[in-house]
């Protein structure tokens, strides 16, 4: 049964019916936004973004700060809505679509005056004595943003926030999965005071998605999959906009022989099994040396029997958030069963629960030919194989098309970073799971597959606004240097200036 399907509409709309991944009851309706309906909503984000972008940094930040206000007083609402359509357990909900988007709101507020506000730039040698240099960055316009399912609340809060107060306007397209929390968060704009057309939300699937690239946004900030991203990619180079592609990861776990096991241990479950495995940074593959290899496991064994699964009451592991989701995760690890893996638990449905639940999985014994360690699982499956030293693990944790995030566990912190910088991927924690997209001074984003761009941090602030110079020459009056007639004797002088300042020590040093 498809957690997303099509329903009889009434009207010219297509129309989508959610169930519940815990029950799989119906949970609600919607229709697709048609491109009309998308051109025409981009068409007034973009009349209330030309007044929200004369607005100073501090009366946005005020505006965010009540949507803070309000993210606080009604997070009961969000926590309920977000796990209605996801099934995910209630502290992840607290942490992830609560914690995290009023931290990061929060700190935009804060700090976006000083990184956005005019810089006066110093230009080098002789040019510096003539010309002088602003750089001024101003909002792009309306951007379109298209979020996932995993984290539907803090996928879009925290690029919201930065669009917003880099002033600029915002139309939403959510997951087809995750359509009612959506809604929620706008009700939470609307009462926080933010200007009703400046950020809108349209719902739909991939065609509604594509329609909103299409619209005429200037610029598609996309969080999703590979696949898509790549579509989103192609479509804003051909219209030569700008996107940022937040893609998957298969992110890597090196346990070196001086690791603190137990640590490392809690890092291997937590990482795996969070949000029920369903995050973009979540560990995918660890690596660990064959000296404390066998101890590993067992303390990984010990905490992952510890996991309880369910949807009521105290639980660490819910529900798989969508149908599709379920499919890969159980091809995977058949796919690693079938080429000799050893599934030291788990790896099946939980027969206990009528949803998508898939049991916390432990597997060992696997190798680079599998699914379970080359694609994207995106399950709560813990999988372990063994390397003969640092060297080795180094090697595989970079023998991948993936490159978002990963982790070293090490009681040598220099030595963590020493390896953390040789990892090809946009970030690496040392003796700690993938935090870095919950610090909004980090910049996050991914090589290789796993995304174009960097969001959060200074540099995905300003990724939502044009870098505009401005220079100046500081006389402003008499002739133009260089300027009109030419004459041999302005290029005789030009190539004698050029030879005293570029070729000679002090000349260079000069300049």
């Amino acid at each position: 049964m498809a957690i997303v399907e099509p329903v009889e509409s009434s009207g010219p709309r297509r129309r989508l019916r959610v169930r519940s991944p815990v029950t799989l009851e119906p949970i609600g309706e919607f229709d697709c936004a048609t491109d009309d309906d998308v051109r025409a909503a981009v068409e007034r984000a973009r009349k209330a973004q030309a007044e929200w972008s004369t607005l100073s940094f501090d009366r946005r930040a005020r505006h965010l700060s009540r949507l803070v206000d309000e993210l606080v007083a009604r997070q009961d609402e969000i926590i309920d809505a977000v796990i209605a359509e996801t099934g995910k357990a209630r502290a992840e909900a607290i942490s992830m679509e609560i914690f995290a988007p009023c931290d990061a709101m929060t700190w935009y507020a804060k700090h976006a005056k000083k990184i956005l506000s005019p810089q006066r730039k110093r230009i080098h040698g002789v040019m510096g004595l003539a010309k002088k240099l602003r750089i001024v960055w101003e909002p792009l316009g309306v951007i379109g943003l298209i979020t996932p399912w995993n984290g539907p609340i803090a996928l879009t809060a925290v690029p919201l926030a930065q669009a917003l107060m880099a002033g600029n306007a915002v139309v939403h397209k959510p997951s087809e999965v995750t359509p009612l929390s959506a809604l929620v968060f706008k009700s939470l704009l609307d009462d926080a005071g933010i200007p009703p057309d400046l950020v809108q939300v349209v719902q739909g699937d991939g065609e509604t998605g594509a329609a909103l690239v299409e619209s005429g946004v200037d610029k598609v900030s996309f969080t999703g999959s590979v696949a898509t991203g790549r579509k989103v990619g192609e479509a804003c180079g051909r219209l030569l906009i700008p996107c940022t592609l937040e893609l998957g990861g298969k992110d890597a776990m090196i346990v070196c022989a001086d690791a603190d096991l137990d640590r490392a241990a809690d890092g291997a479950v937590f990482g795996s099994c969070m949000n029920t495995g369903h995050y973009c940074c979540g560990t995918e593959r660890i690596y660990v040396v064959r000296d404390v290899y066998e101890p590993f496991v067992e303390k990984v064994m010990e905490r992952a029997q510890r996991l309880r699964q369910g949807a009521e009451g105290e639980f660490d592991v819910g529900a798989v958030f969508w149908d599709r989701q379920l499919q890969i995760i159980e091809d995977h690890v058949e796919d690693a069963r079938a080429k000799g893996a050893t599934v030291l638990m788990g790896g099946r449905r939980n027969p206990d629960l009528p949803g998508l639940f898939y049991e916390p999985t432990v597997v060992t014994d696997v190798s680079h030919d599998m699914a379970l360690m080359r694609d994207e699982t995106f399950g709560p499956v813990v999988a372990i194989m063994q390397v003969n030293d640092e060297e080795e693990a180094l090697r595989l944790a970079n023998d991948s098309v993936y490159g978002l995030n990963g982790n070293v566990w090490t009681r040598d912190t220099d030595k963590g970073f020493r390896i953390a910088e040789a990892m090809q991927t946009g970030g690496v924690c040392v003796n700690d799971i993938a935090i870095t997209y919950g610090l909004p001074e980090a910049p996050f984003g991914g090589r290789k597959q796993s995304g174009v761009g960097k969001v959060n941090g200074e540099m995905g602030l300003k990724g939502y606004c044009h870098p505009k110079p401005i220079s100046a020459d500081r006389r402003g009056k008499g002739p133009i240097q260089g300027g009109y007639p030419y004459t041999r004797k302005g290029e005789r002088g030009m190539q004698k200036f050029i030879r005293l300042l570029f070729g000679t020590r002090l000349g260079r040093w000069l300049s």
